[in-house]
């Protein structure tokens, strides 16, 4: 985990209400700077069973589109959440992933998810892929993930993690999205699309970022509401000591 933007050492207290030694833990409202059904699914199931209420993007009014135009992953994910933070108020957590094939260069890399344009749908993006790759022997592909959780203060914290795979000649499975056809996983012998949740949860980017901040949800609760706090001091509504 990543130190915060401006500085201050990483997550030391969450949504706590102390009496005396004893503290208790309160759910904190987390929001997903996503409207994608399947990545809010993965998200959720991930983070079941913890202090948090997840909501995403499709559970309010309409707030303006962040324009992904940093250079790589982490900017684009910092980008987000800091935005969505800032809008509606609430600790926003964001993703930003996508595919690198080493024959490529990289590429589709940040550019993933309109690969083959602007609003380009998962098959067409998927469709380009394969064009590009057709006769190239290697095959061997990563997706890279970078989660960012933002305060609207605009402090945030960094989760990284990939997961090394092969691009194969045709889709395989309905599940997932965005490339998660061609994606094939040789440990488990599935395509991401072929894999239930649960499954590509274990082993996926995704799944190994989330598995990180999972870990540590107790620590960045209490960061979450240091900032908080601090947040409501700057403003000059704290309680007073």
């Amino acid at each position: 985990m990543d130190a915060p933007a401006d500085g201050v050492n990483a997550p030391s207290a969450g949504f706590v209400e102390r009496e005396g030694d004893c503290c208790k833990m309160e759910k904190m409202i987390l929001v997903l700077a996503t409207r994608n059904r399947g990545k809010s699914a993965e998200i959720r199931a991930l983070l079941e069973g913890f202090p948090v209420e997840v909501r995403d993007l499709n559970d309010f009014g309409p707030i303006p589109e962040v324009v992904e135009d940093g250079a790589t992953f982490d900017d684009n994910a910092y980008k987000k959440s800091s935005f969505v933070a800032k809008v509606i108020g609430f600790p926003a957590l964001a993703d930003d992933s996508g595919l690198e094939a080493a024959a490529l260069g990289g590429a589709p890399g940040v550019y993933s998810a309109r690969y083959a344009g602007e609003n380009a749908t998962d098959e067409a993006n998927n469709a380009k892929l394969l064009k590009a790759l057709e006769g190239v022997e290697d095959r061997s592909a990563r997706f890279q993930c970078v989660l960012s959780l933002a305060v609207p203060t605009g402090a945030a914290l960094t989760y990284e993690a990939t997961c090394e795979g092969v691009i194969l000649d045709a889709p395989r499975g309905q599940n997932g999205f965005g490339y998660d056809p061609l994606f094939y996983y040789p440990e488990l012998g599935k395509t991401f699309g072929e894999m239930s949740i649960e499954e590509k949860s274990r082993v996926s980017h995704r799944g190994k970022a989330l598995a990180e901040f999972r870990g540590e949800i107790d620590k960045v609760m209490k960061w979450v509401h240091l900032r908080t706090e601090e947040e409501k001091r700057l403003r000059g509504i704290g309680h007073s000591h």
